[in-house]
């Protein structure tokens, strides 16, 4: 396990494009000693990222907080709906449905294989998220790790809008109150919610296919509370110079034209590392469903 604070991590992540297994990132003060790392995550999930009374990033900060812009906000529907139809222009219905049906229908043995790594860091969310925003959330395969949160309010956002009957049907499924989950058409680079709306933003799967990973992220940022939790499982290049990353690159192409944008090749652990949250946990996993869509990464950042 290796602990980098963040003067080393601009040379850290220029040198491993795929953050290493059992890799924690804290942005500021290191976890204090008491706090034992297990698999990459504290045993409350998520360390100390209290700053120490010294750190200059704190006062830093205080001093900054006024001064700084506001960074453009796409909380207006009208907004987020014009930039939905930019990046992602409407397809015809048989298409969208085909493709939401054939997700709900392929993806099972991955969820079952996937599911031991979901719930290690779903976990985290228990008396921490009240307001739930998960991005690209298909046909709804993680709402049943909500289920056992009876007043959390989970909001779904995904360009498809055919994966709205699905994605409901997943809630009634997992327990979920009608009046408790919501879905949005909508593309991660331009939420519809409000700035600091949302106690945690979840991902799973999506970076790959957004048109901007940076400003999907930056998105992710200024929706969630201070302090708040971004729960990510993501798919990503392989190790450079291995014959998988060889074949990724050959297929990508063709990955991005039937997967609707997925990118075999991208380096997400990489743009989540850079995007500005006070801590990062992450691991690495690889998966025997997915011959081609490994390694993956999964982990918990912090606001």
């Amino acid at each position: 396990m290796a602990l980098l604070r963040s003067p080393n991590l601009n040379s850290w992540v220029s040198c491993n494009p795929t953050i290493r297994q059992n890799t924690v990132i804290s942005m500021c003060c290191p976890p204090k000693k008491s706090k034992r790392i297990v698999g990459g995550l504290s045993e409350n999930g998520r360390g100390s990222r209290k700053c120490c009374s010294c750190c200059p990033r704190r006062h830093f900060l205080r001093a900054a907080a006024g001064l700084l812009p506001t960074l453009p906000s796409f909380a207006s529907e009208k907004d987020s709906k014009s930039v939905l139809n930019s990046i992602h222009p409407p397809r015809p219905d048989w298409y969208e449905e085909f493709y939401a049906s054939a997700m709900d229908k392929t993806m099972r043995s991955y969820e079952a294989e996937i599911a031991g790594y979901k719930a290690e860091v779903f976990a985290n969310l228990r008396g921490k998220a009240e307001r739930i925003l998960e991005i690209g959330v298909g046909t709804g395969p993680n709402l049943k790790y909500y289920a056992d949160y009876p007043d959390a309010l989970v909001y779904g956002i995904d360009p498809n809008r055919k994966m709205q009957k699905y994605a409901q049907a997943a809630a009634e499924a997992a327990g979920l109150p009608p009046s408790n989950f919501s879905f949005m058409p909508a593309v991660a680079e331009a939420l519809p919610l409000k700035d600091a709306s949302v106690d945690a933003v979840v991902g799973t799967l999506v970076l790959c296919s957004v048109k901007d990973v940076d400003q999907a992220l930056q998105e992710v940022m200024r929706v969630l509370k201070p302090g708040g939790l971004y729960i990510f499982v993501e798919h990503v290049a392989a190790k450079d110079g291995t014959l998988l990353r060889f074949v990724q690159g050959m297929l990508d192409p063709l990955q991005q034209i039937v997967a609707d944008g997925c990118h075999l090749t991208r380096h997400t652990a990489t743009n989540i590392a850079r995007a500005g949250f006070a801590d990062l946990h992450v691991n690495q996993a690889v998966l025997s469903t997915t011959s081609l869509i490994n390694p993956h990464v999964y982990g918990i950042a912090y606001k």
